[in-house]
């Protein structure tokens, strides 16, 4: 994601002085909650509400350190990689499995981006 992070601002501040009209300091977020309020319906042409997920990178646009993530559950999905333009991303799995898992990262010479993880080293 770019820097330059969108502005999300409370409905009606660009209408009411007591909401934040020509007031910086009191414009900030606050979830719509009316029962007929287009922002909460999500109208066309009316300001996006921050949610889960909103301007999550695409897959073109993640690359880590060149290399593209890739979430991996188990050994099998390891054989299918790239060492060259994949890096790999452990999915919630145990102690157990994840040990495997790195070993066989490790003799594919792929890199693991989140290796660490409790008394794993």
């Amino acid at each position: 994601m770019s820097n330059k992070r969108p502005k999300f601002l409370r409905a009606d501040t660009v209408r009411l002085l007591r909401l934040g009209k020509n007031r910086r300091k009191i414009q900030k977020w606050r979830r719509p909650r009316g029962h007929h309020n287009k922002l909460r319906l999500k109208r066309f042409s009316y300001p996006v509400q921050p949610g889960i997920g909103y301007g999550s990178l695409r897959k073109d646009e993640s690359k880590i350190d060149g290399l593209y993530p890739v979430l991996v559950h188990n050994a099998a999905e390891i054989q299918k990689l790239n060492s060259k333009t994949q890096c790999i991303i452990l999915a919630r799995i145990g102690a157990k499995k994840k040990i495997d898992l790195l070993k066989k990262a490790q003799e594919s010479g792929l890199k693991v981006i989140n290796a660490s993880g409790g008394n794993i080293r």
